[in-house]
């Protein structure tokens, strides 16, 4: 698989579930690699390590995706480490969970700091570096379609604004060849939401095909669209889900 090779990407929040299988399967398909990680620099680095095995060049950057400088800083340190940027994947997030009444100030401006003005923020700064052919994935939620449960209108909000988001970078970057798409992953078997959980049970009866997604469905979407079979995508959702929209 080299349908990447001679590519460069940076996939923010990289380190572990979703983002670590992107970074794995970017490498896979031939791409050198950066990631950024907050907490979880012994994760970073194995992840770095599973990149360096394929034999493409892998980088570690730490950034706090809610802070604004260190997220254009990752994106301009990536670019300068491998010498050119062809891909951005915008995946780190969090997952505010709870009750309507309980949301806090704080947990809406940490949530739309990190799901919201850091993909906008970082798809900016990968502007500057991107030329033709070059891409922006962003992953967002199949809560962004539908949301069958309550407790998690902050987290759907939030997602939903990557779809608006996704639209609007479509028109302005396509007229220097950079192709915009967001992903939506239904329920994915990870640390955060592990398909053993008390309540997996209740949200594979939510999807069509009655199970949870692996992280590896995510990335192998990501890399399509990142090559050249994602060439003529842009301004488009595209839902890896299991049917839980449908």
């Amino acid at each position: 698989m080299t349908q990447l090779a001679g590519r460069t990407a940076l996939v923010t929040g990289g380190s572990r579930g979703i983002g670590a299988a992107i970074v794995r399967r970017l490498a896979e398909e031939g791409a050198d690699v950066a990631l950024t990680y907050h907490r979880s620099p012994e994760r970073a680095a194995e992840t770095v390590r599973a990149v360096e095995q394929t034999g493409r060049r892998a980088l570690a950057i730490p950034a706090d995706a809610a802070d604004p400088d260190a997220v254009v800083a990752a994106v301009d340190r990536a670019a300068a480490a491998l010498g050119r940027l062809d891909v951005l994947v915008n995946n780190a997030g969090i997952a505010p969970y709870g009750p309507l009444a309980e949301v806090r100030r704080a947990d809406v401006d940490a949530v739309l700091a990190v799901h919201v003005r850091a993909v906008f923020l970082a798809s900016q700064a990968a502007a500057r570096h991107l030329g033709p052919g070059g891409r922006i994935i962003s992953i967002g939620s199949s809560f962004a379609e539908r949301v069958p449960i309550p407790g998690w209108t902050l987290y759907a909000a939030s997602k939903s604004a990557l779809t608006g988001l996704t639209r609007g970078l479509a028109r302005d970057l396509g007229p220097q060849g950079v192709s915009v798409t967001v992903v939506h992953p239904g329920d994915t078997d990870t640390e955060m939401n592990p398909a053993d959980s008390p309540d997996a049970d209740a949200a594979r009866a939510l999807s069509a095909l009655g199970r949870y997604g692996r992280p590896e469905d995510v990335a192998a979407t990501v890399a399509h669209l990142a090559g050249p079979g994602g060439a003529q995508i842009t301004g488009a959702a595209v839902a890896v889900d299991g049917g839980f929209a449908a």
